[in-house]
């Protein structure tokens, strides 16, 4: 993972067009902005976790047994090998 520091107004990029923006720091919250095209989804982690969850549950009578504890697997320790926590 890699971390960085950033103050409000500050700015940094994700690949060539997706663009975050730190816009408010107060306390323990921080407000950004995302400037990214449409067709790249952005979801706040724990509801990309209840979609995931969701659809495990309703595809779980077509899944084999050891696909879905992968699966569950997956979701609960915050992604796969490749350190990424969303995909």
């Amino acid at each position: 993972m890699l971390v960085l520091m950033r103050r409000a107004g500050e700015k940094l990029c994700l690949g060539t067009d997706i663009e975050i923006s730190i816009l408010e720091v107060r306390g323990d919250s921080v407000k950004i902005g995302i400037q990214a095209p449409r067709s790249v989804q952005v979801w706040r982690k724990e509801i990309y976790d209840e979609i995931v969850r969701q659809n495990v549950e309703a595809a779980r009578t077509d899944i084999p047994k050891n696909l879905l504890d992968a699966m569950r697997k997956r979701t609960s320790d915050g992604g796969g090998d490749d350190g990424h926590e969303c995909e």
